[in-house]
């Protein structure tokens, strides 16, 4: 039996259970490597908490005229990144969510992949009974936002008399703003547009230790002889140094130089396969056509085969 793949995979392991850890697990050796480091802006979390508790998702009974002060605010919300989830979990367990099922209307949980829905469900089932998760196949923000304008415009159709509620967007400090601006395009018919309102829940920054950590790894796999490694890119945030340790793109005649191209680069989604081509005009081996560990695989899987 030849030997495992040694994965590098550039992001935080997820707890208490790692989808890509377990997936990877049977055949590569997968070794996470964090890139970002998060803190969670409470003071935000506890203003999220306090939307519930006051009353922004609770039914209105049909009235939606603005004389009435019990208007439901929010149909849903949407999560476009585990930290997001993340957040809004630690913050349920640590200041509880009391929610009245009777008086709180269905609520939509937007997700815009596998893995964030994975992470949804687990607090769904835990904390919010009766939610329901929508877009776990979206694949990308783009194709979320066109997802929600059909399927919430259907649950919440609009007439010249009424107005349908926003949603609230967990994000974090740093974001693309495609969902926004989609949802609440002026080109939209003015009945079609969904207002939403965004709350910076986490901060994100470069972890200082990240050049050093991954190159130790890199330099660990290659003394154990192995002849092959592959590199997994979920974010541009880490891309430079990545390609710095690797003396790839702009750093080719830097580095360690990988001439012989033994370590080869994945990246999750085509956000970070264009920043990597356009910023350091680095094309990435593999660019998974789903945000999933099946979907990296698929994609290694017939580089490999070439």
């Amino acid at each position: 039996m030849p030997p495992k793949t040694p994965i590098l995979l550039l992001k935080t392991r997820s707890s208490p259970n790692d989808s890509y850890d377990d997936f990877f697990s049977t055949n590569y050796i997968p070794s996470f490597i964090p890139v970002l480091e998060h803190r969670f802006n409470k003071t935000n979390l506890s203003h999220v908490r306090n939307l519930f508790v006051s009353g922004a998702f609770t039914k209105s009974n049909g009235n939606t005229s603005p004389e009435n002060k019990d208007t439901q605010k929010y149909g849903g919300m949407i999560f476009t990144s585990q930290r997001a989830v993340e957040g809004f979990a630690n913050m349920i367990e640590e200041e509880g969510l009391p929610l009245d099922p009777k008086s709180t209307a269905p609520l939509i949980l937007y997700t815009v992949g596998p893995a964030t829905a994975r992470s949804l469900t687990t607090l769904r089932d835990t904390h919010l009974p009766g939610a329901t998760i929508y877009g776990a196949d979206a694949g990308t923000g783009e194709n979320l936002a066109q997802m929600m304008l059909e399927h919430y415009n259907k649950i919440y159709p609009s007439s010249p008399s009424t107005s349908k509620p926003g949603l609230l967007f967990l994000v974090g400090e740093q974001r693309r703003d495609i969902i926004p601006k989609t949802l609440m395009s002026d080109t939209l018919p003015p009945q079609e547009r969904i207002t939403v309102e965004e709350i910076v829940v986490y901060e994100t920054g470069e972890m200082d230790s990240f050049e050093k950590d991954f190159q130790g790894s890199v330099q660990n796999y290659k003394d154990e002889g192995h002849e092959v490694i592959w590199v997994v890119v979920f974010s541009p945030s880490g891309c430079e140094a990545m390609l710095r340790v690797l003396g790839l793109g702009p750093f080719a005649d830097k580095g360690d130089g990988n001439k012989e191209r033994k370590i080869f680069v994945a990246t999750i989604g085509p956000t970070t396969r264009d920043y990597l081509r356009n910023k350091f005009a680095f094309e990435a081996d593999v660019c998974a056509e789903k945000p999933s560990p099946e979907g990296v695989a698929e994609g290694i899987q017939r580089f490999m085969a070439k």
